[in-house]
């Protein structure tokens, strides 16, 4: 009786690419939009802003990336497993920047939360940046000075 009521779903659904450079960064973006548990519009239009920018894509391709990015985020491994994509994948200097675009996502709605900012920390040191250089980070886009 029950299957009648609740059918199930079929279950045709294709595999989640593995990560790459792009789908890595796109999941950590969504990831720490999720941090606080809202997702929110200003958020996901900051991302398709970074995944715009970042790599030269058109604004319907970024949302389609973004897309695959949640599913993925949802899915898959965790944030270090993301970051060592990365860390193959681009120098430090880029990072730096990755860290910066993060940041970004976190400030789009306004409001920094601690469990964002936590999450992004994490991020980062799963990305290999030092500490100093999160300070620096975080500054710049808190418009505090570093350290607090």
């Amino acid at each position: 009786m029950l299957e009648r009521l609740f059918p199930r779903r079929p279950r045709d659904q294709k595999p989640l690419p593995e990560p790459d450079a792009q789908l890595a960064l796109g999941a950590l973006l969504v990831r720490v939009a999720l941090a606080d548990r809202s997702y929110t519009v200003e958020e996901v239009s900051q991302i398709d802003r970074i995944l715009q920018a970042t790599f030269g894509l058109k604004q319907l391709e970024a949302a389609k990336l973004r897309a695959t990015c949640e599913a993925l985020e949802r899915h898959a491994p965790g944030t270090d497993e993301f970051a060592k994509v990365l860390r193959q994948a681009v120098g430090y200097d880029e990072r730096r920047t990755l860290a910066r675009a993060m940041w970004k996502v976190v400030m789009a709605d306004g409001r920094q939360k601690p469990s964002e900012e936590l999450s992004l920390h994490q991020i980062e040191a799963a990305l290999g940046i030092t500490d100093a250089d999160s300070a620096a980070i975080q500054a710049e886009a808190t418009g505090a000075s570093p350290g607090h």
